[in-house]
């Protein structure tokens, strides 16, 4: 009995984990490389980048998501006069979405200047583009690292 509660426990813990996210930020005129963290807290979470000694923070929230889920049923049958019966088996899928999962992200700095990113992302890796409010564009890749 003991074991039990101990592996639903473990289950538990296991199921209300964290994943978080390394950024690696470029801009597109230049190849500096910055740095910013995310999390995903059940496709939202906080997000953090800081460029040129200016941090940028705010949320962001899956929009699209990176796998569907469905139903598909199907059957065998026999009938005719006075014969009815037959059985039907069916099952839940899953599938990737080809193109990953969509996210937006809003970020402001402490001056009040703002920075808009999309991303894509699947399986633990991603990348994206934000534009801050003067117009600039960076690149950004990441990466799925252990809970901190």
């Amino acid at each position: 009995m003991r074991t039990i509660l101990a592996c639903a426990a473990l289950l538990a813990l296991c199921g209300c984990a964290a994943v978080n996210y390394d950024l690696t930020v470029m801009p597109r005129d230049s190849g500096t490389l910055y740095q910013g963290v995310a999390e995903d807290r059940g496709g939202q979470g906080p997000i953090s980048i800081t460029i040129e000694n200016k941090t940028y923070n705010g949320s962001w929230v899956q929009v699209e998501p990176e796998r569907s889920y469905g139903y598909v049923s199907g059957g065998w049958g026999y009938g005719g006069w006075g014969h009815h019966g037959g059985w039907g088996v069916g099952g839940s899928i899953s599938m990737d979405n080809p193109q990953g999962g969509a996210s937006k992200a809003l970020l402001t700095a402490a001056d009040g200047s703002g920075m808009r990113c999309d991303f894509r992302q699947g399986q633990g890796l991603g990348g994206g583009l934000c534009r801050d409010d003067r117009g600039r564009e960076y690149d950004v890749q990441f990466r799925a690292v252990a809970s901190r």
